[in-house]
């Protein structure tokens, strides 16, 4: 994401929250805090592209592997956090059952290109978390060691819990930012003829798909007809994209 999307999309956030109000109830808060154990397994080819030999990544593609890591983090955190609020299943199964997963992946691109190797990402903050080799449930939530992503997460929280109907924006708006920034590092990884990036990364890009129509008919079924298009455009960023594919 670059800075001034993220810039934006800050201060975005920061002007909805002066004006956001209820709207929608659903779960009742709290129902249930503590996920089930979410799987780790693998699609067959994310796999298989992960123990695939090694791509030549210059810097800045090198510099995704960690952002991706970050970000998707911050989706499973995020998602985790809200639906200890709320208790709303959209959060609980894209957590559980895909972001886990999404996380999986990225560390394994982590561990495929850092371990053992001289390669490093000039995109942290020191110090780093230094979670290569970490596992997911012992990652400190909310805590990430790339600035910018901190500060998104501090305000996507800060924005989902003033409603259920907010949480749910909120999802929308965290899948629109990671299909924006897949959309771009798929172009970088392909021009660098990195396919087994490539394939993980449409691997995240699908879930965020999916994950973005599951939001919008939680909120269209809580009476916003416009769903995730709700949210509207926020400083030139749009969160209305009926033209991702749905399955």
């Amino acid at each position: 994401m670059n800075n001034l999307f993220k810039s934006s999309l800050l201060l975005g956030f920061m002007v909805a929250l002066n004006g956001c109000g209820g709207g929608g109830s659903g779960g009742g808060k709290g129902k249930n805090s503590t996920p089930p154990v979410a799987s780790s397994e693998l699609p067959v080819e994310v796999q298989n592209a992960i123990n695939s030999e090694k791509s030549t990544l210059r810097q800045e593609l090198t510099n995704t592997l960690s952002f991706m890591g970050n970000e998707e983090r911050l989706a499973y955190d995020v998602y985790n956090k809200l639906y200890g609020e709320y208790g709303t299943k959209q959060f609980n199964n894209i957590a559980t059952k895909s972001e886990y997963k999404h996380i999986t992946a990225g560390q394994g691109l982590v561990q495929k290109y850092l371990l053992n190797d001289n390669v490093n990402f000039t995109n942290v903050d020191a110090p780093s978390l230094g979670y290569m080799n970490t596992a997911i449930e012992d990652m400190k939530a909310g805590i990430y060691d790339i600035s910018e992503i901190q500060a998104l997460y501090d305000a996507l929280v800060s924005k989902g819990s003033t409603s259920e109907i907010e949480a749910l924006k909120v999802g929308c708006m965290v899948e629109v930012v990671d299909v924006d920034d897949l959309d771009k590092d798929i172009i970088l990884a392909q021009n660098e003829n990195a396919t087994d990036v490539v394939t993980v990364f449409n691997f995240l890009r699908d879930g965020s798909y999916n994950h973005y129509w599951a939001f919008d008919k939680g909120i269209k079924k809580r009476g916003v007809t416009d769903g995730c298009c709700s949210v509207g455009t926020v400083d030139g960023v749009n969160f209305c994209h009926p033209e991702y594919p749905q399955k």
